[in-house]
Protein backbone atom coordinates (compact mmCIF):
# COMPACT_ATOMS: atom_id res chain seq x y z
CA UNK A 1 0.00 0.00 0.00
CA UNK A 2 1.35 3.45 -0.98
CA UNK A 3 1.26 6.10 1.70
CA UNK A 4 1.81 9.85 1.50
CA UNK A 5 2.18 11.89 4.67
CA UNK A 6 1.12 15.49 4.95
CA UNK A 7 4.02 17.78 4.24
CA UNK A 8 5.87 15.16 2.17
CA UNK A 9 5.82 14.78 -1.57
CA UNK A 10 7.52 11.40 -1.52
CA UNK A 11 5.40 8.29 -1.65
CA UNK A 12 6.79 5.40 0.36
CA UNK A 13 5.54 1.81 0.46
CA UNK A 14 4.98 0.29 3.87
CA UNK A 15 6.76 -3.04 4.47
CA UNK A 16 4.93 -6.32 4.18
CA UNK A 17 4.27 -8.24 7.39
CA UNK A 18 7.33 -10.18 8.52
CA UNK A 19 6.58 -13.75 9.69
CA UNK A 20 10.12 -14.88 10.40
CA UNK A 21 10.86 -16.63 7.11
CA UNK A 22 14.45 -16.42 5.89
CA UNK A 23 13.45 -15.19 2.46
CA UNK A 24 11.54 -12.25 3.97
CA UNK A 25 14.40 -10.81 6.03
CA UNK A 26 16.17 -8.58 3.49
CA UNK A 27 12.98 -7.29 1.88
CA UNK A 28 11.39 -6.45 5.22
CA UNK A 29 14.45 -4.76 6.71
CA UNK A 30 15.09 -2.69 3.58
CA UNK A 31 11.45 -1.58 3.29
CA UNK A 32 11.15 -0.71 6.98
CA UNK A 33 14.48 1.12 6.97
CA UNK A 34 13.45 3.21 3.96
CA UNK A 35 10.07 4.07 5.46
CA UNK A 36 11.64 5.23 8.73
CA UNK A 37 14.21 7.31 6.89
CA UNK A 38 11.64 9.00 4.67
CA UNK A 39 8.64 9.29 6.97
CA UNK A 40 9.34 8.98 10.69
CA UNK A 41 13.02 9.76 11.06
CA UNK A 42 12.25 12.51 13.60
CA UNK A 43 10.18 10.21 15.84
CA UNK A 44 11.67 8.91 19.08
CA UNK A 45 13.73 5.72 18.85
CA UNK A 46 11.21 3.83 20.97
CA UNK A 47 8.43 4.85 18.59
CA UNK A 48 10.41 3.62 15.60
CA UNK A 49 11.11 0.29 17.30
CA UNK A 50 7.43 -0.13 18.18
CA UNK A 51 6.44 0.72 14.60
CA UNK A 52 8.77 -1.92 13.17
CA UNK A 53 7.51 -4.54 15.64
CA UNK A 54 3.93 -3.82 14.61
CA UNK A 55 4.78 -5.49 11.29
CA UNK A 56 6.29 -8.56 12.97
CA UNK A 57 3.46 -11.09 13.14
CA UNK A 58 2.67 -14.81 13.09
CA UNK A 59 4.54 -18.07 13.02
CA UNK A 60 7.80 -18.54 14.88
CA UNK A 61 8.33 -14.79 15.10
CA UNK A 62 5.28 -14.12 17.30
CA UNK A 63 6.84 -15.64 20.41
CA UNK A 64 10.13 -13.92 19.54
CA UNK A 65 8.33 -10.56 19.45
CA UNK A 66 6.49 -11.24 22.72
CA UNK A 67 9.78 -12.00 24.41
CA UNK A 68 11.40 -8.85 23.05
CA UNK A 69 8.44 -6.67 24.07
CA UNK A 70 8.64 -8.14 27.57
CA UNK A 71 12.35 -7.27 27.76
CA UNK A 72 11.71 -3.75 26.44
CA UNK A 73 9.00 -3.16 29.03
CA UNK A 74 11.37 -4.18 31.82
CA UNK A 75 14.33 -2.27 30.41
CA UNK A 76 16.32 -5.46 29.92
CA UNK A 77 16.69 -5.42 26.13
CA UNK A 78 19.83 -4.39 24.26
CA UNK A 79 17.62 -3.06 21.45
CA UNK A 80 17.42 0.73 21.79
CA UNK A 81 16.95 1.80 18.19
CA UNK A 82 15.47 0.62 14.91
CA UNK A 83 18.97 -0.05 13.56
CA UNK A 84 19.71 -2.36 16.49
CA UNK A 85 16.37 -4.07 15.92
CA UNK A 86 17.21 -4.62 12.25
CA UNK A 87 20.54 -6.15 13.27
CA UNK A 88 18.78 -8.48 15.71
CA UNK A 89 16.29 -9.54 13.03
CA UNK A 90 19.13 -10.34 10.63
CA UNK A 91 21.02 -12.25 13.33
CA UNK A 92 18.02 -14.24 14.56
CA UNK A 93 16.27 -14.95 11.25
CA UNK A 94 18.87 -14.52 8.49
CA UNK A 95 20.21 -17.30 6.30
CA UNK A 96 23.18 -18.02 8.57
CA UNK A 97 21.16 -17.58 11.73
CA UNK A 98 22.15 -19.90 14.56
CA UNK A 99 19.36 -18.29 16.59
CA UNK A 100 16.73 -19.26 14.05
CA UNK A 101 17.94 -22.85 13.99
CA UNK A 102 17.76 -22.92 17.78
CA UNK A 103 14.21 -21.52 17.74
CA UNK A 104 13.08 -24.15 15.25
CA UNK A 105 14.59 -26.88 17.42
CA UNK A 106 12.97 -25.42 20.50
CA UNK A 107 9.54 -25.47 18.85
CA UNK A 108 9.82 -29.14 17.85
CA UNK A 109 11.68 -30.84 20.72
CA UNK A 110 9.58 -33.30 22.74
CA UNK A 111 10.19 -35.51 25.75
CA UNK A 112 9.06 -38.70 24.02
CA UNK A 113 10.78 -41.74 25.55
CA UNK A 114 13.34 -39.65 27.41
CA UNK A 115 13.26 -39.29 31.15
CA UNK A 116 12.21 -35.82 32.19
CA UNK A 117 15.74 -35.10 33.38
CA UNK A 118 17.11 -36.00 29.92
CA UNK A 119 14.45 -33.80 28.31
CA UNK A 120 15.31 -30.86 30.58
CA UNK A 121 19.03 -31.12 29.77
CA UNK A 122 18.29 -31.28 26.04
CA UNK A 123 15.86 -28.37 26.30
CA UNK A 124 18.39 -26.22 28.17
CA UNK A 125 21.03 -26.91 25.53
CA UNK A 126 18.70 -25.92 22.70
CA UNK A 127 17.30 -22.89 24.57
CA UNK A 128 20.75 -21.33 24.90
CA UNK A 129 21.13 -18.93 22.01
CA UNK A 130 17.45 -19.05 20.98
CA UNK A 131 16.62 -15.61 22.49
CA UNK A 132 13.58 -17.18 24.19
CA UNK A 133 13.01 -16.24 27.84
CA UNK A 134 10.26 -16.31 30.45
CA UNK A 135 6.77 -16.99 29.09
CA UNK A 136 7.72 -18.08 25.54
CA UNK A 137 10.35 -20.42 27.01
CA UNK A 138 7.88 -21.90 29.52
CA UNK A 139 5.31 -22.33 26.75
CA UNK A 140 7.69 -24.39 24.61
CA UNK A 141 8.86 -26.44 27.59
CA UNK A 142 5.25 -27.31 28.51
CA UNK A 143 4.43 -28.17 24.92
CA UNK A 144 7.24 -30.72 24.75
CA UNK A 145 6.39 -32.48 28.01
CA UNK A 146 4.55 -35.79 27.90
CA UNK A 147 0.83 -35.17 28.38
CA UNK A 148 0.46 -36.93 31.73
CA UNK A 149 3.22 -34.92 33.40
CA UNK A 150 2.03 -31.66 31.85
CA UNK A 151 -1.51 -32.18 33.17
CA UNK A 152 -0.28 -33.09 36.66
CA UNK A 153 1.84 -29.95 36.85
CA UNK A 154 -0.98 -27.77 35.52
CA UNK A 155 -3.21 -29.06 38.34
CA UNK A 156 -0.66 -28.25 41.06
CA UNK A 157 -2.05 -26.30 43.99
CA UNK A 158 0.79 -23.79 43.83
CA UNK A 159 1.08 -22.38 40.28
CA UNK A 160 4.50 -22.63 38.65
CA UNK A 161 5.73 -19.26 37.43
CA UNK A 162 9.33 -19.71 36.30
CA UNK A 163 11.06 -22.06 33.86
CA UNK A 164 13.22 -23.30 36.73
CA UNK A 165 10.16 -24.27 38.76
CA UNK A 166 8.61 -26.09 35.81
CA UNK A 167 11.78 -28.03 35.10
CA UNK A 168 12.51 -28.94 38.73
CA UNK A 169 8.94 -30.06 39.45
CA UNK A 170 8.71 -32.01 36.18
CA UNK A 171 11.92 -33.93 36.90
CA UNK A 172 10.75 -34.75 40.42
CA UNK A 173 7.31 -35.91 39.29
CA UNK A 174 8.72 -38.03 36.48
CA UNK A 175 11.26 -39.65 38.83
CA UNK A 176 8.55 -40.47 41.38
CA UNK A 177 6.27 -41.97 38.74
CA UNK A 178 9.05 -44.14 37.32
CA UNK A 179 10.07 -45.33 40.79
CA UNK A 180 6.44 -46.12 41.63
CA UNK A 181 6.09 -48.24 38.46
CA UNK A 182 9.28 -50.17 39.32
CA UNK A 183 8.01 -50.87 42.84
CA UNK A 184 4.62 -52.00 41.51
CA UNK A 185 6.28 -54.46 39.14
CA UNK A 186 8.50 -55.82 41.91
CA UNK A 187 5.51 -56.17 44.23
CA UNK A 188 3.60 -57.99 41.53
CA UNK A 189 6.44 -60.45 40.94
CA UNK A 190 6.87 -61.09 44.66
CA UNK A 191 3.16 -61.76 45.10
CA UNK A 192 3.16 -64.21 42.21
CA UNK A 193 6.22 -65.98 43.59
CA UNK A 194 4.70 -66.33 47.03
CA UNK A 195 1.47 -67.62 45.52
CA UNK A 196 3.31 -70.41 43.73
CA UNK A 197 5.22 -71.46 46.83
CA UNK A 198 2.51 -71.44 49.48
CA UNK A 199 1.86 -75.00 50.67
CA UNK A 200 -1.27 -75.98 52.59
CA UNK A 201 -0.76 -77.18 56.16
CA UNK A 202 -0.91 -80.98 56.43
CA UNK A 203 -0.60 -83.65 53.74
CA UNK A 204 -2.87 -84.55 50.89
CA UNK A 205 -4.69 -87.81 51.62
CA UNK A 206 -7.20 -89.51 49.47
CA UNK A 207 -8.66 -86.42 47.91
CA UNK A 208 -8.61 -84.40 51.10
CA UNK A 209 -6.06 -82.67 53.29
CA UNK A 210 -5.49 -84.11 56.72
CA UNK A 211 -3.13 -83.74 59.56
CA UNK A 212 0.18 -85.50 59.37
CA UNK A 213 0.23 -88.71 61.33
CA UNK A 214 1.99 -88.84 64.69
Amino acid sequence: MLLQQQGSRVEVTKPQVFSGKIEEVSTFVNAAHLYIRMKITEEAATTQVAWVLSYVQGGVVEAWKDNLLDELAKGESEVESAEQLFTKIRDDFGETSEGKRKIEQLRTIEQGRRTCNEYVQKFKKVARGSSYKRRPLIKEFKRGLNGGIRRKLAEAEEPLTTIGEWQERAVRLDRNQRQSRIEERMLGRNTAYLGRNVQPRGGYRGGSYGRKGG
